[in-house]
């Protein structure tokens, strides 16, 4: 599953790493479309997300639900190559992002039937860690190619589509579904709930797996548990402080890095997200994720001032490798929390409505970047992405403070 993401990233990531300059510079998008563009794709993902996660609880059945995502993903990436206005763009981004969604759960979902409960965080940081070698392997693929075909994005495009392909083809043949009770084995109660697994606050009473609901209903959606709905709302207000990374390629691109580089942008900050993923989710399995969530945050606010402040193209790429550092402390960690946090019947809804409610965040995140560079300029943009981690950094701190004062248990 960790080579099938890596392999549907570097198609991804060959088109993405292009596809903010390709808008903006060869079918002269503005910068509100553009926000508008990978706002409303991204938002799409997430909606889709909660329907397919449902489903394969509902049908108890993950793979054929992530095969058709991948599938569909693979058959948008040669419409990019043929796009001639902005329209055919939003068209195949749109339809990228429904495939997306209809992967992401199921297969997150997976992931977390396979996973030892005692190294969920580890599992989740592996097969982060294999897509982000996928996110970095795709810009610098576009590079040499941009290189081979003199700067013509849409050759380039046409090639993303082969690693989508062979995506599809590997996890078809390779990936197998456990059973239902191998399911259930795999969740030790005991291990979400003795406190080191928890979110902040109430220390909450133990649930043996056989309290889990045997078939999934909308009714059933009710037995999600507060901890989990902190999980949901911690997520939105991470992603409402971290916008679409389209906007770090505009900023590069701003300060003077010339069209065929512009991809360096994802190469680092995707260098580092892999570099860090796993070793962040195996530490969250052994420490409090109060301090992972707070470190990620505060590497959050010094990138976007970086960026803000950036004069030249190195600053922007300092400031991207903070990105991916940021990335690979705390993507992993929200998969592991809403693991713990859900029964393993509802665990395709639970990162579903996770999901759901983190992209109609960065929906909204993405607009106001958009707005703010077109109306103020690509600093405010940043510094407002700073400002709002910085809020949220001191509200979990103050928060933590609270719960160890009222004698709270803490998660980690």
């Amino acid at each position: 599953m960790g080579f099938g993401s890596m392999l549907m990233d570097i198609s991804s990531e060959m088109v993405h790493s292009l596809l903010p300059v390709f808008m903006v510079s060869v079918l002269g998008a503005s910068m509100v479309s553009v926000g508008l563009i990978e706002g409303v794709a991204e938002a799409t993902a997430s909606f889709v997300k909660a329907f397919s996660g449902a489903l394969s609880d509902r049908w108890r059945n993950r793979k054929l639900p992530m095969l058709f995502g991948y599938g569909l993903s693979a058959l948008t990436k040669p419409v990019f190559a043929l796009a001639q206005t902005v329209g055919w763009v939003f068209v195949a981004r749109f339809a990228d992002r429904i495939g997306k969604g209809i992967r992401g759960a199921p297969r997150d979902a997976l992931v977390a039937d396979i996973a030892p409960a005692g190294l969920r965080g580890a599992a989740f940081g592996l097969r982060q860690a294999l897509d982000s070698a996928g996110a970095l392997l795709g810009p610098l693929t576009a590079i040499a190619l941009m290189a081979a075909f003199a700067g013509d994005i849409q050759s380039v495009m046409w090639f993303s589509a082969l690693p989508a392909f062979a995506a599809v083809l590997l996890l078809a043949v390779a990936v197998r579904e456990p059973r239902a009770a191998q399911r259930r084995r795999g969740v030790d109660a005991s291990d979400v709930m003795n406190g080191s697994q928890a979110l902040p606050g109430p220390a909450a009473a133990k649930q043996p797996p056989d309290s889990e609901p045997r078939q999934w209903t909308v009714a059933a959606i009710g037995e999600l548990s507060s901890r989990y709905w902190k999980v949901v709302v911690l997520g939105a207000v991470f992603t409402l402080a971290r916008f679409s990374e389209a906007f770090l390629v505009l900023r590069a691109q701003d300060v003077g890095l010339a069209i065929a580089m512009v991809p360096l942008v994802m190469v680092v900050m995707n260098l580092v997200y892999a570099g860090v993923a796993y070793p962040a989710g195996a530490i969250a399995d052994r420490v409090r994720a109060r301090r992972l969530l707070v470190a990620g945050l505060a590497v959050l606010v010094l990138a976007d001032v970086t960026l803000a402040l950036a004069a030249t193209p190195w600053a922007v790429l300092g400031g991207a490798a903070l990105w991916g550092l940021h990335m690979g402390l705390t993507q992993g960690l929200m998969s592991k929390l809403v693991a713990d946090t859900a029964p393993a019947p509802l665990r395709g809804t639970a990162f579903g409505i996770f999901n759901l409610v983190s992209g109609f965040a960065l929906l909204l995140a993405s607009l106001i970047a958009g707005l703010l560079w077109a109306r103020i300029g690509p600093a405010t943009t940043f510094l407002a992405g700073a400002s709002f981690a910085a809020v949220a950094a001191a509200g979990l701190i103050v928060a933590g403070r609270g719960a160890r004062r009222s004698g709270s248990v803490s998660a980690r």
